[in-house]
């Protein structure tokens, strides 16, 4: 009986033992469980409000380059086919004959602007093409000489409409009206190249008059006129301007922007121009220019006897 008893006793320490080390064992677990959690957890620390925000310095230095940086201008889209068909030279690879007249034509100012002549002439790569009187083809000859000096290799053209008060280089290219010189003169916009358009001739760029100004010529004859021009003479040394000038007589604006040039080109209409009306063109030039003659209008005989409207060009003889 007593051993009964005693293993009874036994067996309910072993018992109580064994439930003991299983509690240790479960409270040793449920800590490197714990420890195992607590360990693993990753701690995400807010940034502070100040941190979020971009040093002061910084966002005044890419407001700058926003501010400084410049949309491109929309380029003017000339019709090739439609200044064609209006008799202009043309863009297409067809060689016509006008074509052929106006590569003699540009060849002389080219000489003129980079041979032996330059060194005598001021500014001699910016070119005035006018007439004495209106509507006798200066618009036309200024286009198309432009348009066939920027197919040279080596060559790149400026087209300015300088005629302020009847502008007519983008009606004759068949271009929309824009912004131009006039605005840049009066400050409306605040840089030259606001108003230089590219177009689809790789190497030719416009700058139209743009609106009518009570105070042209003033403005015309203005310092930063002056440094304008002097700007598109020796900024870029491939570089041909062509300014489309108001006729000769009468108009002061066209003796203001002869002081500028260094090249003259009159045309003349071939059976309208008088004798006295060219002189007295000649006369309110610049004597130091080197002055040439395109007569436009002039019919030429072929060789199967019919006629065709043509041009060609003369230096002034001194």
């Amino acid at each position: 009986m007593k051993n009964t008893i005693e293993k009874a006793l036994q067996k309910q320490k072993e018992a109580k033992a064994t439930k003991q080390s299983e509690i240790v064992e479960e409270k040793l677990e449920d800590t490197v469980q714990s420890n195992v959690s607590e360990d693993s957890k990753v701690t995400i620390e807010k940034p502070s409000p100040s941190e979020l925000e971009p040093p002061a310095e910084t966002i005044v230095a890419e407001e700058k380059e926003l501010t400084n940086t410049k949309s491109p201008l929309d380029e003017f889209v000339i019709d090739f086919a439609r200044l064609d068909k209006n008799g202009h030279i043309s863009l297409n690879g067809e060689r016509k004959q006008i074509n052929e007249e106006y590569r003699e034509i540009k060849r002389k100012l080219l000489a003129n602007a980079f041979g032996s002549l330059a060194k005598t002439l001021h500014n001699p790569n910016i070119i005035m093409v006018s007439s004495s009187r209106p509507s006798e083809g200066k618009t036309f000859t200024a286009t198309n000489l432009a348009m066939s000096i920027a197919s040279e290799q080596d060559k790149t053209v400026l087209l300015v409409d300088a005629d302020v008060l009847k502008p007519n280089v983008l009606n004759t290219l068949g271009l929309e009206r824009r912004k131009g010189l006039m605005e840049y003169l009066t400050g409306d916009v605040d840089d030259i190249s606001d108003v230089l358009y590219p177009t689809n001739i790789d190497k030719l760029k416009i700058i139209p008059a743009g609106k009518s100004h009570h105070l042209s010529t003033e403005l015309l004859a203005s310092q930063k006129m002056h440094d304008t021009v002097n700007e598109f003479a020796n900024r870029y040394p491939d570089r041909i301007v062509i300014f489309d000038t108001p006729p000769l007589i009468g108009i002061n604006e066209s003796a203001i922007l002869a002081n500028f040039a260094g090249q003259a080109v009159v045309v003349v209409e071939e059976g309208k121009a008088k004798i006295g009306d060219i002189k007295m063109s000649v006369e309110r030039l610049n004597p130091e220019m080197a002055i040439g003659f395109v007569v436009n209008k002039s019919v030429h005989n072929d060789t199967d006897g019919s006629g065709y409207y043509g041009y060609y060009y003369s230096e002034r003889s001194e």
